[in-house]
């Protein structure tokens, strides 16, 4: 009888950069992908959707090519829960799919809680948020603009605040071009008086002395209550807006409810240093769905998801063959942050923490990452 072989759940950054993983070190196991759609959506792609300088087309990439290369059998269907303690997976319309081991890459969930955030654009929740701030800014004659981003209060490591710097900048620069900035007036807001601290503290006071440069007002300390149409409420006050961005805090997909999975506090699938899940054999967690053990500044991006992707592939080919599951991933922040005309590169070890200058070869350098990365599933 023929083995179920391994199953993949998701089609994003880690789910992709398991599978590249798995065939690179030789697995010849039959690989199953399922996810709602046949596609890659470059996401840090999507800064550059306002000023139009990305289409969607641009960033959504079909992956059959990919999939018939690497071999891999696609199950367009959302996953509903598991069973067996992960061996059998359980997909939209009661179809099971059993699996030797099984990778979860499924993403996370912002998490959607204050009142009036539908008031609210979320940047992060797909290519459609970036087209529909490219059509609100393109309307606008002028006005308020408040950007900010919160965490998960649970869980350090789930926020995405770098991309909501980029929105900022790019926005301020896009209206500069435009010849409009002077009707506008933007404020970034965050419930901390330093916000993005993993970053570093030399890269937040690089980021905040920008904002002061670009006469960029800043609302640092006070808690978000609720949003209203033209307006944020703060515990310190108001914050006039006819445009609102804003980026909360991650948790575990709504699935995940459905399972025996253990959970972190913040609702993440809680995980080893070996990407394992906690208690269940052949399981394994990469990218934004897992809680892994590390400092308070792991990042949520796609690098460390690559970086877990390697390690979990290693280990479930050591576990099908009954080896010891040794293998461990680096924790490691590395981004750039672009404002449309120049970049800032922070990097962040347990050793160093490197904050470069705004400097214009880095734009340039985010450009041609983006070219590099997406050449591989075209």
């Amino acid at each position: 009888m023929s083995s179920p072989g391994i199953t993949v759940l998701g089609s994003g950054f880690g789910a992709l950069s398991t599978v590249r993983e798995l065939r690179a070190r030789l697995c010849t196991a039959p690989i199953t992908l399922i996810s709602p759609r046949a596609e890659l959506h470059y996401l840090p792609g999507s800064i550059w959707i306002p000023s139009g300088r990305r289409r969607r087309e641009d960033l959504v990439v079909p992956l059959a090519p990919f999939f018939e290369r690497m071999k891999v059998r696609h199950v367009q269907a959302e996953v509903t829960g598991l069973e067996d303690a992960g061996r059998t997976v359980l997909i939209r319309g009661a179809e099971r799919i059993a699996n030797d081991a099984l990778v979860i890459a499924t993403g996370g969930r912002f998490i959607r809680k204050l009142p009036g955030i539908e008031h609210a654009i979320t940047p992060c929740e797909g290519i459609s948020a970036a087209e529909e701030i490219r059509e609100r800014l393109g309307a606008m004659a002028g006005g308020a603009i408040a950007i900010g981003f919160s965490g998960n209060p649970k869980e350090p490591a789930a926020v995405r605040g770098g991309p909501m710097f980029e929105f900022l900048f790019a926005i301020d620069t896009q209206l500069r071009r435009e010849g409009r900035r002077g009707q506008f007036t933007l404020t970034f807001f965050h419930p901390k008086a330093e916000p993005g601290k993993r970053l570093g503290e030399q890269a937040v006071q690089g980021i905040l002395a920008e904002m002061r440069r670009r006469g960029i007002q800043t609302h640092l300390g006070h808690k978000p209550l609720r949003f209203e149409e033209d307006k944020v409420v703060t515990e310190g006050g108001e914050i006039p807006a006819d445009l609102i961005l804003f980026m909360s805090g991650m948790t575990g997909n709504a699935w995940l409810d459905a399972t025996a999975l253990p959970r972190s506090p913040g609702g993440l699938v809680a995980a080893d240093a070996q990407c394992r899940v906690r208690g269940w054999p052949r399981t394994y967690v990469v990218g934004d769905a897992g809680s892994f053990p590390g400092p308070d500044w792991a990042p949520k991006q796609a690098h460390m998801a690559d970086l877990q992707a390697r390690a979990a592939a290693q280990n479930l080919i050591d576990a099908l063959a009954g080896r010891p599951e040794t293998a461990g991933f680096k924790t490691e922040l590395l981004c750039i942050i672009d404002t449309l005309e120049q970049g800032k590169l922070v990097w962040r070890t347990d050793a160093r923490t490197i904050a470069l200058p705004w400097l214009r070869p880095l734009h340039w350098a985010k450009a041609h990452f983006e070219r590099r990365y997406l050449k591989r599933y075209r």
